[in-house]
C-alpha cells in the first residue's frame, strides 16, 4: 500500500513540473521562424525571430531565446536583430513559460539555423566591347542567384544615374544601348538592390565601353604579279577582333567569287591554285561578324595579274662536250628580270645550293642531271620556270695520244709530233716532252720506264709540234700531255712514241744476227748494243702494239755481255728493237719481224746507200730439205719478176727501189718488208764543181744556139752541121753509158746526182766535111763535158733542197770541133742535164 502510493507522488510531481494543469490535454509545442525568409540573409540587414506557442494568447506567455547554449529573455514573441553581422550566425531556439504559473512552460522548438553572409558583389558585363557605332551593346548586372534584385546603372561616376532614352533601355538585368555612338563610350558601373529588405549589394567594378568607328577591311595577295600555275593566296584582315567571316567579291563589289575545285576558302584567305590567266582582275573583301550583324568597310581593290614565268636558261661554263674527273665546272643560270631573287640549283631534282649570284662552281665535277631555277628572295617561292636540264657525265682521268710522224727519220725531213685527246678536242693546250733515262726528283711517267724533259715551256695551242730539220740528235722517245681550264687540269702523259733511224749511230749501235729483219719462229735471235764508250745503263728496248719494254728478262732470253738471245722465237717477238745508253742516246732502230708461215723475205737489216748492191732473198723454213723452185717478187704489192733461184739482185740500187718487197711461191707468201735506200749527198767540193759547170752549160747552150744559126751559111761554104737525137734509154744502160764513158774519157767532167729511167740526149755536132755525116752517128765528139742541172720546188715547210734529185734527167749534149770515124768517147762533150721536181718522199 505504501508503495503505490510513492508511485503515484511521483507522477504527480512530474505532471506538474511539465506545465500541465491538471485539466490540460498536454505540453504546448513552440515553433520559431525567421524573417526575412530569403535563404541569404546579408549583413546589415534587420531580422526578427517569431516564437509561436500553439496554446494560450501571446502575452500570457515570456520566452527564451536560445543562441546556441546562451539564453536571453523576453516578454515578445519575436527577437529583432538590427544590422545582423556575420557573427550572429547561430543555431536558434526559443521556449514558453507561462506568466501566472512558472511551472508550466512549453516545449523547445526545433533549432532553426540562421546564416549570415557579407553583402554581394556586383558584376558588370558589357558585349561587345569595343563596339563598332551602329552595333548594339548590352550591359547585364549580376548579384549572386537570389531574384527580387533590381539594378541601378552609373555612367562615368557612381553618383550619376544613367538616362534612358530611345537609344538606352533596361531590362531586367541588362542596360541595352542601340545604336552605339561616340557619346557613349566611357566608365559604367551597376549595383543591385532589395527594396523590399532595404539592403544593396555593393557596387560593381566599373568598365569602360569603346565604341569604334566600323574597320575597313584590308586584302593582301601573295604572290602579284603571280605566275601562271602558281598559287595565290589572298588574305582579308578585319582588325585583330575574332569571329570574322569573309566575303569575296571579282570584278565588282556585287559578284561574289565562285568557289571551285582550284577556288577555295579557309578563314580569313581565299586561294587560287594553278593560276590561269581567267584568275586576273579586281578583287574586293569584306568582313562581317553575324552573331553581331555587321559588317565591315569593303577593302579597297587589288589587282591580280598572272604572268608567264621568266624562263631560266642553265649554262655550262666552260661549254665542252665531256668533261673530265677532277675538273672544275661552273654552272651559271640566266633568269630575265631576275632582281630581288634568288638561284637554286638542283642535281636530279634534289636541291644543292642557292646564293643570290647566278653561278654555282663545282669542283671537282661531279655526274648527274642539273637544272636551275630562281626563288623570290622575300618569300622563297618559286620565281621563274624551271630551266633546260644538263646531263654532265663525268669521264675517267684522260690520256693523252701522240703520234710521231714519220716514225722512221728521213735525215733533213721534218718530223711533225701530234697530240690528241681521244675522248675530247675542245679547250686544250698541248705540252711536249722528251723521254730522259729515270731519274728521282724529275716529272716522270707513272711507270717510271722515264723521266721527261720538256720541249717548250708554255706549251702550245697548236696540237702539233715539228722538228725542223730532224737529224740523229733527235731520234728517241716523245711524250705530250694536255691541258686546260681554270685552274689547270691535266691529262695524263701519253704512252712514249719514237723516232728511230735505221743509220748507225756514232754512240751506240744495234746489231742482230741473223742480219735481215724477218725470222722464222722457234729459232734463235740475237742482239748486241755496241757503245763507242763506256757506260753503264744502257738498255735494250722493243716496242710493240703501241707499248715499249725492256728486253731479255730472265723468262725471255738470255744475256751474256752486251748481247741478248731469244732461244726460240715467237710471233710476240715482232717489234722495232733498239739500244739506249745510260745517258740517253739512242742507237739504230731494226723493225724485226717473227713470222710463223713457211717463207721469208731476207732482206737488208740497215739502210742501203745508192749505188750499193743489194739481194733479196726468199727462204723456206725448210730450205735445206725443200728448197724453193720457183719465186715471185712482188715491190709494194706490184710484181716485179720471177726468180728460180730464189734470189733477186739489185746491183745498182737507187732512190726508186726503196720500198716494201715480198716473195710469193706454191708454198705461201712472206711477210712484207721495207728496204730503205739513201741517196749520195754531195760535199762542198762538188757545189762548187755544180756551179761552174751550170756556167758552162749556159756557154754551151748560147754556142749551141750560135752553131745552129751559122748551118745554112756553112753548108753553103762545103761544111755540114749535123744534129743527132738519141732516143730515151733504159736505167741499167744510161748507167753502163756513163760507167764506160768514165772509163773512156779520163779527161771528161760527170756529175750524176740520181740515175733515172728516161734520158734525153741532144747532140749537136760541127763537121767540116759532109761526108763525115755517118761517122759522126757513132763516134762521139771529144772534148766532153757533162753537166746536171736540177731545178725542183723548195719544201714550204723545210725551206731546204733535198738531197736526192728526180729521175727522168734531159740531157743537152753540145759538141764542138771536127768529128772523125772513131769508137772511142767524145771528147770535150758538154752534158747539161735539166731536170724539175719536188721534195723527194720519206
Amino acid at each position: 500500500m505504501e508503495h503505490t502510493l510513492l508511485c503515484l507522488l511521483l507522477l504527480l510531481s512530474t505532471h506538474i513540473y511539465s506545465g500541465h494543469s491538471e485539466d490540460d490535454d498536454g505540453q504546448a509545442k513552440a515553433v520559431l521562424t525567421i524573417y526575412p525568409t530569403s535563404s541569404q540573409i546579408f549583413s546589415g540587414e534587420s531580422v526578427t525571430l517569431r516564437c509561436n506557442i500553439q496554446r494560450g494568447k501571446v502575452t500570457d506567455w515570456k520566452y527564451t531565446w536560445r543562441k546556441d547554449d546562451v539564453d536571453s529573455f523576453s516578454r515578445k514573441n519575436e527577437y529583432e536583430i538590427r544590422e545582423i553581422k556575420i557573427s550572429d550566425s547561430a543555431d536558434y531556439r526559443c521556449l514558453g513559460t507561462r506568466i501566472t504559473n512558472q511551472q508550466k512552460h512549453s516545449e523547445w522548438s526545433d533549432a532553426v539555423r540562421l546564416t549570415v553572409t557579407a553583402l554581394p558583389e556586383t558584376t558588370l558585363t558589357v558585349y561587345p566591347n569595343p563596339a563598332y557605332t551602329g552595333e548594339t551593346v548590352t550591359l547585364t548586372c549580376s548579384v549572386g542567384s537570389d531574384s527580387g534584385w533590381r539594378y541601378t546603372w552609373y555612367k562615368d561616376n557612381i553618383k550619376k544615374v544613367v538616362t534612358l532614352s530611345g537609344r538606352h533601355t533596361t531590362t531586367g538585368v541588362t542596360f541595352t544601348i542601340k545604336r552605339a555612338a561616340e557619346s557613349d563610350q566611357g566608365l559604367y558601373w551597376c549595383q543591385g538592390e532589395i527594396q523590399s529588405r532595404s539592403i544593396s549589394s555593393i557596387i560593381s567594378d566599373p568598365v569602360t565601353i569603346t565604341v569604334k568607328a566600323l574597320p575597313k577591311a584590308t586584302l593582301t595577295i601573295t604572290p602579284n604579279p603571280a605566275y601562271a600555275g602558281e598559287t595565290i593566296t589572298l588574305t582579308c584582315s578585319v582588325g585583330s577582333d575574332s569571329g570574322w567571316s569573309y566575303t569575296w567579291y571579282k570584278d565588282n563589289t556585287i559578284k561574289e567569287v565562285t568557289l571551285s575545285g582550284r577556288h577555295s576558302t579557309t578563314g580569313a584567305t581565299f586561294t587560287i591554285s594553278r593560276a590561269a590567266e581567267s584568275d586576273q582582275g579586281l578583287y574586293w573583301c569584306q568582313g562581317e561578324i553575324q552573331s553581331r550583324s555587321i559588317s565591315s568597310i569593303i577593302s579597297d581593290p587589288v589587282t591580280i595579274t598572272v604572268e608567264e614565268r621568266p624562263v631560266a636558261v642553265l649554262t655550262l661554263q666552260p661549254n665542252w662536250p665531256q668533261i673530265f674527273s677532277g675538273e672544275t665546272v661552273n654552272l651559271r643560270c640566266d633568269i630575265q628580270g631576275g632582281e630581288e631573287i634568288e638561284y637554286a640549283f638542283y642535281n636530279s631534282g634534289k636541291s644543292i645550293y642557292t646564293n643570290t649570284e647566278p653561278e654555282y662552281r663545282i669542283s671537282p665535277a661531279k655526274k648527274g642531271l642539273y637544272t636551275c631555277e630562281g626563288l623570290q628572295k622575300i618569300n622563297g617561292l618559286k620565281h621563274s620556270q624551271t630551266s633546260n636540264a644538263i646531263q654532265l657525265a663525268v669521264l675517267d682521268k684522260p690520256q693523252a695520244l701522240l703520234s710521231v710522224s714519220p716514225q722512221w727519220l728521213h735525215p733533213g725531213d721534218s718530223v711533225t709530233l701530234s697530240c690528241g685527246v681521244k675522248e675530247s678536242s675542245t679547250g686544250w693546250r698541248f705540252f711536249w716532252y722528251r723521254t730522259v733515262p729515270y731519274t728521282a726528283g724529275l716529272l716522270s711517267l707513272s711507270d717510271r720506264s722515264y723521266s721527261v724533259e720538256p720541249l717548250s715551256g708554255d706549251g702550245t695551242t697548236e696540237d702539233s709540234y715539228t722538228l725542223i730539220p730532224a737529224g740523229p740528235s733527235h731520234t728517241g722517245g716523245y711524250v705530250c700531255r694536255a691541258g686546260r681550264g681554270d685552274p689547270v687540269y691535266d691529262t695524263l702523259y701519253s704512252e712514249p712514241q719514237f723516232l728511230w733511224s735505221g743509220d748507225p749511230q756514232p754512240s751506240v749501235s744495234l746489231k742482230i744476227r741473223p742480219n735481215r729483219t724477218q725470222h722464222f719462229t722457234s729459232k734463235s735471235l740475237s742482239l748486241s748494243c755496241e757503245e763507242k764508250r763506256n757506260s753503264t745503263g744502257r738498255r735494250l728496248k722493243k716496242y710493240r702494239e703501241k707499248a715499249v719494254e725492256s728486253v731479255c728478262v730472265s723468262n725471255w732470253g738470255s744475256i751474256a755481255g752486251s748481247t741478248c738471245t731469244i732461244r726460240s722465237t715467237y710471233t710476240g717477238d715482232s717489234g722495232v728493237y733498239w739500244c739506249e745508253s745510260g745517258s740517253g742516246e739512242y742507237s739504230n732502230a731494226v723493225n724485226i719481224t717473227v713470222d710463223v708461215g713457211p717463207l721469208i723475205l731476207e732482206s737488208p737489216a740497215y739502210p742501203m746507200t745508192e749505188g750499193d748492191s743489194v739481194t733479196l732473198r726468199c727462204t723456206n723454213r725448210y730450205q735445206e730439205t725443200n728448197p724453193i723452185p720457183k719465186v715471185d717478187f712482188y715491190k709494194g704489192g706490184v710484181f716485179i719478176r720471177i726468180e728460180t733461184t730464189g734470189e733477186m739482185t739489185i746491183p745498182t740500187v737507187s732512190k726508186s727501189d726503196e720500198g716494201f718487197y715480198k716473195c710469193k711461191s706454191n708454198e705461201g707468201e712472206s711477210p712484207e718488208s721495207w728496204v730503205t735506200v739513201r741517196g749520195v749527198t754531195p760535199g762542198p767540193s762538188r757545189s762548187v764543181l755544180v756551179g761552174v759547170v751550170v756556167g758552162l752549160v749556159v756557154a754551151g747552150v748560147l754556142l749551141a744556139i750560135l752553131l745552129v744559126l751559122l748551118c745554112p751559111y756553112k753548108n753553103a761554104g762545103g761544111s755540114c752541121c749535123n744534129r743527132t737525137f738519141s732516143p730515151p734509154q733504159t736505167q741499167s744502160t744510161n748507167q753502163q753509158e756513163q760507167e764506160s764513158t768514165q772509163g773512156q774519157a779520163p779527161d771528161a767532167v760527170y756529175t750524176r746526182l740520181q740515175h733515172g729511167s728516161a734520158n734525153i740526149y741532144d747532140t749537136i755536132t760541127l763537121s767540116d766535111n759532109n761526108d763525115n755525116d755517118a761517122g759522126a752517128a757513132t763516134a762521139g765528139p771529144s772534148d766532153v763535158m757533162y753537166a746536171q742541172i736540177q731545178l725542183k720546188k723548195l719544201d714550204k715547210k723545210k725551206k731546204k733542197m733535198p738531197a736526192d734529185p728526180k729521175e727522168n734527167p734531159v740531157y743537152s749534149e753540145v759538141k764542138t770541133g771536127k768529128t772523125t770515124e772513131t769508137a772511142n768517147p767524145p771528147e770535150d762533150l758538154v752534158y747539161s742535164l735539166m731536170r724539175p721536181s719536188t721534195s723527194p718522199g720519206p
